[in-house]
Parts: structure tokens; sequence; C-alpha cells
């Protein structure tokens, strides 16, 4: 496979920042910094740059993520041509494709580590290749920071110190889904389909654990591989169920498949719930929006594509700026915009961060202080402490109606 590599340096303010007590390192090569940071490892950063690299599915059976780097991409160039970079230092993107297989995840990620010595891995992207390279990165103590996927172990584990998620945990989401079902549809019979790896698991096995004592009841399971041409087969037992609710923990490409899978089937009309990484309106559409009424789902971003939020200074900023510094991409398209709001939750940890050095980076995102993100909707911060290394914990159920998605009650905070 072809490795592609996407290089953003913007034409930032040339200002050469004097060293402070905590400052990185300048331009003589020294890989620590100094001062009351002395030891800190400095590697990739210096005082008017910072180099970091992101391993994404840019092609095979999760390509539809490929659109995430291009809202990152714009954000860096973003900060880089009109922002003076991050604290003044621009910022060199290296994106690399891993196909979602994780011995290409190990391959790519040793590249950026060990040839391209990037300052941290921003980000990973999915729970299997994600989790391929998080023993090597925390052993050569690189930041894998804010991994692009929900698996309960990036908030949870305690001996992975330099890597932590950024979104909703799968555990999070696959509570609020249950809280969900148990108001709507208290004595729900329930069917899964869920990716055979630790994603589609967490998912299910938070469902399960959260309806426990109560009238919903889960009947029926089927897992798919991420090899697997089609989940058709397993729908189609699934069906043989006749669940009132019909639970989608399934990545784009599948999620499409089944989606389309229960519109042909006249004979059984559950209530479809989506996972989060599947619900891009870029996944409906060629399913065709009349085949996806009603469709629930969960959030944590604004949506873009509502009209409702034309004039959101957040919404306007990031469509206008997406435009200038990325015009093929798809403003309304949710993995961009996840994208931008990642790489600007990634800026204002390392600009909270007392040393300018991967172990600042690191001890940042795991102190995050309510740190408000504009892209993210109403009521939801990135907050982290001693015990708690979620950054994100409330979800917004929706339900999709016409051609985009409504918001359903009030935010679910699973982490109270």
């Amino acid at each position: 496979m072809r490795t592609k590599a996407i290089r953003v340096i913007g034409a930032a303010a040339a200002v050469l920042l004097a060293a402070t007590a905590c400052g990185g390192r300048g331009e003589s090569g020294d890989s620590v910094a100094q001062g009351d940071c002395k030891g800190q490892q400095t590697v990739g950063i210096t005082d008017t740059s910072i180099k970091l690299g992101g391993v994404y599915p840019l092609s095979g059976p999760a390509s539809a993520f490929g659109e995430i780097p291009k809202g990152a991409r714009a954000y860096f160039d973003y900060l880089n041509a009109e922002q003076g970079g991050i604290n003044g230092r621009t910022v060199e993107y290296l994106v690399r494709d891993d196909g979602y297989q994780p011995p290409k995840t190990v391959e790519e990620v040793r590249r950026l580590a060990e040839q391209d010595q990037v300052f941290a891995i921003f980000p990973t992207l999915g729970t299997s290749t994600s989790s391929a390279v998080w023993d090597y990165l925390n052993q050569r103590q690189v930041p894998q920071v804010f991994v692009l996927g929900g698996a309960t172990k990036w908030g949870s584990d305690t001996d992975h110190p330099w890597t932590i998620g950024w979104q909703p945990s799968y555990r999070a989401e696959g509570r609020a889904f249950a809280e969900y079902v148990k108001k709507e549809k208290p004595n729900a019979t329930v069917a899964v389909l869920f990716q055979n790896d630790d994603f589609g698991k967490d998912l299910r096995d938070s469902f399960t654990e959260a309806v426990k004592g109560s009238g919903v009841s889960v009947v029926a399971e089927q897992s798919y591989e991420v090899t697997d041409p089609t989940v058709d087969p397993q729908l189609r037992n699934l069906a043989n169920a006749n669940a009132d609710v019909l639970l989608n923990f399934s990545t784009p490409k599948f999620a499409s498949q089944a989606l389309a899978g229960d519109a042909r089937n006249p004979d059984w009309n559950p209530l479809h719930i989506v996972s989060m990484v599947a619900n891009s309106v870029s996944v409906l559409k060629p399913v065709g929006f009349e085949n996806v009424q009603g469709v629930v789902s969960g959030a944590f971003t604004k949506d873009a594509a509502d009209p409702g939020l034309a004039e959101d200074p957040a919404i306007k900023l990031y469509k206008e700026k997406l435009g200038k510094y990325a015009p093929g991409a798809d403003p309304t398209n949710n993995y961009t915009l996840i994208g931008w709001a990642a790489a600007d939750s990634f800026r204002k940890t390392l600009e909270a961060a007392k040393c300018p050095t991967r172990e600042g980076l690191r001890d940042a995102a795991r102190s995050l202080s309510g740190i408000s993100i504009d892209t993210l909707l109403p009521g939801i911060t990135l907050k982290t402490g001693k015990g708690d290394a979620f950054p994100m914990e409330a979800v917004q159920i929706q339900r999709f109606q016409n051609d985009r998605w409504s918001h359903v009650g009030a935010v679910i905070d699973t982490g109270k």
C-alpha cells in the first residue's frame, strides 16, 4: 500500500521567541529543556515550530474517516497563517495512511516517531489500530494524544500515561443509548450488530450493563469482521428475532449497509440506533434520506449542516477558514468538523501546558479544567483530573428528521 503524507506547513509569523525558564529547545538540536523544565523531552518542538504526526485510514474499509485530517489540517493552516501558530510555533502536520490495518499503523507510527521525530502523535484513529501502538509509544514516552475512538481503556487504563482519548467513551455512549431506550421503550427487546473488536464489544457491553434490572433486554447479537464484504447475513439473522430496537454498532461502511438492509425489509421496523462514529450525513445519504427517517444516534459536536447554526460564530469561522485552507473539503461532513474540533482541543491543551515539552503535553491533557471548544455542543467541555482521564463524558441524543439531525432532550452527562 502506498503511503500518503500530507505536509501542513503554514506561513506563520516568523517571530523568534526569547527562551523562557520553561522554554523548549532552541535551534541547536538539543532534545531536552532547560530551566524549570530541565530534562524534559523537546523532540519535535523548538521555539518557533512544532511537528505533529497523525495516522488515519485514508484508504480501506474505514476510509470515510479520511475527512477528519482535512479539518485538522485546515485548522493548523489557519493558526499558522493568521494566529502565529501555537504560542508562536508554526505547526508542521504529517499525516499517514494505515488503511485501518494495525500492522500498517505500527509501521507508520514508528516512521513518525523515529524518522520524522514528531513531538506527538495526534492522533491515531480506531481501537485496534491505536491499541497496536500504545505500548510502543508509552515505552518511548511519545504522547499519543486524543485518540479518535471511544474505547473505555483510553481513559481507565493506568499503565499507559502517555495515551489519552478525546471523544465521549463507548461506555458513555452505550449508557446514553440505554437511558434513551429505557425512557422511550421501557419494555423493549434489543438486537445488536457489532464490530468484533474492542469498539463494538465496548458499546455492546456498556449498553447491556446499563439496562440491567430494567424491562429492556438484549435478545439477539451478531458480530462482523472488518474484512467482511457485507453485513447482510448478520442483519437477516437479527431480523428473525423481530426485536423492537436495533443497535448498529458499526463503522461507516458497515453501518450504511445495515441501514440499507433495514430499509429493504418491510417486515421489521425496529428503532434503529447508530453509533456516533458512523452518524455522519455522508453515511446516511447513500441509503436515501427517506429510508433513515427516525434513526437515532448521539452527538457531541455542533452540526455544521444545521441551518439554525448558520450565524453561530464558531460554525461561521469553521466554514470560512475551511473554505480558505481546504477548499475541496465538505464543511457539512461531520468528520471534517471533528478534525477541526480535535485540533482546536490540541492547541488549547498545549497552550495550557506548564512546559512546552512532551511531559508538559502529557500532564496538561490529564489536568484539563473545563476547557471550552466552540464547535462542541453547549454544556460539553474538556475536563480531566486525578483518576479521570475522560476529556468528554456527555452525549446528546439526536434523531434524523428530513435531511438533518435534531436534538432530543437534554445532554446526558454519564460522568455524574
